[in-house]
């Protein structure tokens, strides 16, 4: 029997080539979020909840253009609304009430959002935010969690379990504290420290819930540790944002940190990003005369961004949406948790709304927040293991998010779920053959 890799490289020989073309010219072969080994699929175009590589292999897609794609491949609201964008114009050097209407979408949905300020990617969102903060409290330091995910910039690349401090200056670093997500750890560190100008966090945990806030009032504590403080709470909404609930996180725990920052689904699966919040923070970037806070950029707000924005949040605002991804999500996380009783594979199955989570060899009961410890959920969903399940699952015809979890969108079928279980139940299979389980 042919072995994980060697059906892997038989099934998908024009990405094999493509990246060997890559290799000479693109660092790292091309972009992507975790290195797939021995090299990864090259995809031509997508529909709904598939897309095609350049073998012509149809997939069933949860990677979902890494999160920012709620209404699937190609949906023909956003694609229309795109193309007669293009045909009136890319850019026109200057303001346009398309930027209004999205920043009302924006505000409207989520609550928190007084003030609406849009960037052209979730990196420069976080960024911005800080630099917000610091600006609004005078204060220096930023306040961040062990593996929770903010992007690639300086500030937030420490213990992010992605990035590393490569290239970062010391001086740099010593701005910013990395401590565990543990109120009582948050609280002295505020006690001490009068000089920490913000707080920044996944909502629902790090690396888009992989490692849960398993405490239900952490959130709740962060914003009343914050402000007895005078601290900024930043809630990192990048992937959370519309996903959790139409109004995000926030909407979905009731909880009104003081900004917000977006990216992904907020610009309807185009480069594009968001900061919301408190207009008298915000207001920082207004034409207050030495108090301005300057924010250029040639893409913010762009025309054709803000165009696939609005078509999409104008869908979820007024259609049942998110209830369609997360039936989605809580059928795949059934099928899933059968897959594993039958293989009699110990492991658990968890998430929130459109996201699924899963981890083998943990022993433990199913749930939507899962409150095994981190470490032994970084065990189970790191390492050679997740990297031979995403090939398997290829093999399979699926592809899911860094070979941990999954992302449904409010497209994806019932029979592409069903075929999902199927193929994991396939895939572990193939990982016993070669002894991985």
């Amino acid at each position: 029997m042919a072995t994980i890799i060697e059906r892997y490289e038989r099934k998908f020989p024009g990405s094999r080539r493509a990246y060997e073309s890559a290799a000479g010219l693109i660092p790292g072969g091309g972009h992507q979020s975790r290195v797939v080994k021995p090299f990864p699929i090259f995809a031509r175009d997508g529909s709904g909840g598939t897309k095609r590589d350049v073998d012509g292999n149809e997939i069933i897609d949860y990677m979902m253009g890494f999160g920012a794609l709620m209404l699937g491949h190609a949906h023909p609201d956003v694609t229309r609304a795109v193309a007669d964008r293009l045909a009136e114009g890319t850019h026109l050097g200057t303001t346009s009430e398309l930027e209004i209407e999205w920043a009302r979408l924006v505000q409207d949905l989520i609550p928190s959002a007084e003030r609406v300020r849009f960037t052209a990617s979730g990196t420069e969102s976080t960024l911005l935010a800080i630099r917000l903060a610091r600006g609004f409290t005078g204060r220096k330091k930023l306040v961040k969690f062990r593996e929770h995910f903010h992007g690639w910039h300086d500030y937030v690349s420490m213990d992010s379990g992605i990035n590393t401090q490569v290239g970062i200056p010391e001086e740099t670093m010593s701005t910013v504290i990395v401590i565990e997500p543990d109120l009582d750890a948050l609280g002295g560190l505020l006690e001490r420290d009068d000089d920490v100008a913000a707080v920044i966090m996944e909502p629902t945990g790090g690396h888009w819930g992989q490692f849960p806030l398993a405490n239900p009032g952490f959130l709740e504590g962060v914003r009343e540790l914050t402000a007895k403080r005078g601290v900024v709470m930043i809630m990192d909404e990048v992937i959370c944002g519309f996903r959790m609930s139409r109004g995000g996180a926030q909407g979905r725990f009731g909880i009104m940190p003081d900004l917000t920052t977006m990216a992904k689904i907020v610009a309807g699966g185009l480069p594009g990003g968001a900061v919301a919040g408190r207009a008298d923070i915000l207001e920082q970037l207004g034409d207050a005369g030495t108090s301005r806070l300057a924010h250029p950029g040639t893409f913010n707000a762009n025309l054709v961004s803000a165009t696939a924005g609005i078509a999409t949040l104008r869908k979820i605002a007024s259609e049942p949406l998110n209830d369609r991804a997360d039936a989605m999500a809580s059928r795949l996380k059934s099928g899933l948790r059968d897959a594993l009783n039958r293989m009699e594979v110990p492991g658990q199955v968890h998430g929130l709304a459109s996201v699924v989570h899963v981890a083998l060899g943990v022993d433990a009961e199913d749930e939507e927040i899962s409150t095994v410890p981190h470490d032994e959920l970084a065990q189970a969903t790191a390492g050679s293991r997740a990297a031979r399940i995403k090939l398997a699952m290829l093999n399979e015809g699926v592809d899911m998010m860094g070979g941990i979890g999954f992302m449904t969108s409010a497209v994806h079928t019932e029979d592409e779920i069903d075929r999902t279980s199927e193929a994991f139940e396939r895939a572990l299979a193939a990982l016993r053959e070669e002894g991985d389980l």
